[in-house]
Order: structure tokens, then sequence, then C-alpha cells
């Protein structure tokens, strides 16, 4: 016979979210359906606990930086906000990605194709310098193919080191004849 104590059991109160941060990601593919793909990522971030989806750029074909001998990319952001410390939620997109087949960091080539990518591009105005977690993304303000679609989500948001508008990095990054994937337009359609 089991006994029962009088006593409420106690258990550890889990800890109260964190406030929320407004966060963008950066999406991108190139391999298989990439546009499939880049919408799939969305929905999985959509799902995560402690995020809300706020609003998803169009999906954007650009040419790839890098080596130039692979397909065009499809490329995304996500508004979000989550009461997940950044280097959680960077953990669950790292999850993402590997369910969704990219392969492990040391068996990928650099700038290579790519079957599904999430950046965390900014995190409210945290600036975070880690090995694997740099906040902003340290190439952003150099890159159509993510000011763009960022733009779409968040042009008044602020960069904490460069103290510029996504809006003005973007008019700055278009002025530029090098700027990285600066060719490129709204994906029209999925074919």
């Amino acid at each position: 016979m089991a006994e029962y104590s009088a006593e409420p059991e106690t258990r550890p109160t889990p800890p109260a979210p964190a406030p929320a941060v407004t966060a963008y990601i950066a999406l991108g593919a190139n391999l298989g359906q990439p546009a499939e793909q880049v919408r799939s990522a969305i929905q999985q971030l959509a799902a995560l606990p402690w995020v809300c989806l706020l609003t998803a750029s169009e999906l954007y074909e650009t040419n790839p930086v890098g080596p130039q001998d692979q397909d065009r990319f499809v490329n995304a952001v996500v508004r979000l906000e989550t009461s997940l410390a950044a280097v959680e939620l960077h953990a669950q997109m790292r999850r993402i990605e590997a369910d969704m087949g990219r392969p492990a960091e040391d068996q990928r080539l650099h700038w290579g194709p790519r079957l599904i990518d999430l950046d965390l591009l900014l995190f409210g105005n945290a600036v975070i310098d880690q090995p694997d977690l740099r906040v902003p993304h340290p190439r952003m303000h150099e890159r159509w193919f993510v000011l763009k679609p960022l733009c779409d989500v968040g042009p008044e948001a602020v960069h904490p080191m460069l103290n510029q508008t996504i809006r003005q990095l973007l008019h700055e990054c278009e002025s530029s004849p090098l700027a990285p994937g600066s060719a490129g337009g709204p994906l029209v359609s999925d074919a």
C-alpha cells in the first residue's frame, strides 16, 4: 500500500521566461527545392516554444557569394519575438538545419551550396562575440541578399555596432558596385 503525505510535494518552479526580444533570422538555400526548404524552415522556427513569428519577408533569388559554379540562392528574413536566450535560439536554429539535412560544420564547403542556412542577424540590441555565435552577423551590412529581405521586415531596426538603420545600410550597399549577392530580386516562381 502506498503512503501519502499530507504535505504538498515541492517541485522546482520552472524559471519565468525572460522578457521577449525581437530577433531577425536570415534563411537561404540553393539545393533541392530551395523555396520550399526556406518555407519549411520558417514554419519550424514559428513552431519553436517561446517564439512568436511576427513576419517573413518575400523570397528573393540571388547570385551566390563565393564559388559561382552553383545554383542561385533563395533568401528570406524573418522577424520574431522570443523569450529564449540568444544561445538557446541559435541552438534551435542549428537543430532545424541538421533535421533538414545540412551537414555538420566541419563537412561543409565554405560559401558552398546549401540545403538550408539559418543565420541569427540581430538579437535585440545585443552584441555577442562567442566562438560559434556572433551577433550582429559580421558581414550582414555588406550583403544585399541579407539587407533587402531584412529591410522588408525591419527597415527601422538599428545595427547595434554601426548605429544605422537597416534602410540606411541597404541604401549604402545598393550604392556599392561590389556588394556581394546584389544581383537578385523577388522570386516570381518556385520552378
